[in-house]
């Protein structure tokens, strides 16, 4: 599931072959508001981009959703705004607020019985009984890999469709947490971070359902952009970047301007 962080980027990776995406919460604050992923953007601007995503994929699209911006009541608007945008599902996490990017140090968590009222609340919420409600512990570097896995059984047993264990290290502390807690389980396969190099498949032969990359491209992008940018700024032309860029075509392509009819466009 390749992170997307706004609509253009949810139809490249759909165009790419993919068979679902993950709406990353980090990318879309960073990309669309500039600003560090620490609790910033609102649920108004998540269910937004989730929307924007939604509409250009027929890809089934899993959202970070932070902490359900809130407390339970808070929690239970998260899933019905969420829902409403189209997404197949979303992930919660277990701590207070502002929260922190999972492979940071300095997390603190909320409760294991807070979390639990909080799952409770976004079963509750649903319309759609298919509408994934997942589970996020970033406690492995709060409480340990035991702490990690007793939240992950709490809150399968408070209705959560699946687990997403943050922060974890290894294949062996992926095993162990796969043998410790049952029904579908995600993985983040975040660059720079806590977690070791682990293919898709390796995940799979692990037990885990789902993998997540949510900002792989968008740092990609960041780098090609910085590049772009400064080489404009200081040759004042694109002349020798053109073999970098989308033709006018090729976007024109990914946007799929056929769908809107004769635009009067017949170039490259």
């Amino acid at each position: 599931m390749p992170g997307v962080f706004n609509a253009l980027s949810a139809r490249s990776a759909t165009d790419a072959g993919a068979a679902a995406l993950y709406l990353s919460g980090g990318a879309l604050t960073n990309a669309n508001l500039g600003v560090p992923d620490i609790a910033l953007a609102t649920l108004t601007e998540f269910a937004q981009q989730a929307a924007f995503v939604t509409a250009v994929t027929g890809l089934p699209v899993l959202s970070d959703a932070d902490t359900g911006f809130g407390e339970a009541n808070n929690t239970r608007r998260t899933v019905i705004e969420m829902e409403r945008a189209g997404l197949a599902g979303i992930h919660l996490e277990d701590q207070t607020s502002p929260k922190r990017c999972g492979h940071l140090e300095g997390k603190t968590l909320i409760p294991t019985e807070h979390m639990q009222e909080k799952i409770r609340a976004a079963v509750a919420a649903k319309a759609d009984p298919d509408f994934f409600i997942m589970a996020r512990t970033d406690a492995r570097h709060v409480e340990g890999i035991d702490g990690a896995i007793a939240r992950a059984n709490a809150y399968r047993q408070s209705g959560a469709d699946g687990i997403f264990p943050e922060g974890l290290t290894s294949r062996e502390e992926f095993a162990a947490f796969r043998a410790a807690v049952d029904g579908p389980l995600l993985a983040n396969m975040t660059e720079f971070g806590q977690t070791t190099f682990i293919t898709v498949s390796e995940f799979s032969d692990l037990g885990y359902q789902m993998v997540i990359f949510p900002v792989t491209v968008m740092r990609g992008v960041l780098k090609t952009m910085d590049e772009l940018y400064a080489e404009l700024v200081s040759t004042g032309t694109q002349r020798d970047m053109m073999d970098r860029l989308r033709t006018r075509g090729e976007l024109y392509e990914r946007l799929q301007y056929s769908k809107y009819g004769d635009v009067g466009y017949h170039g490259v």
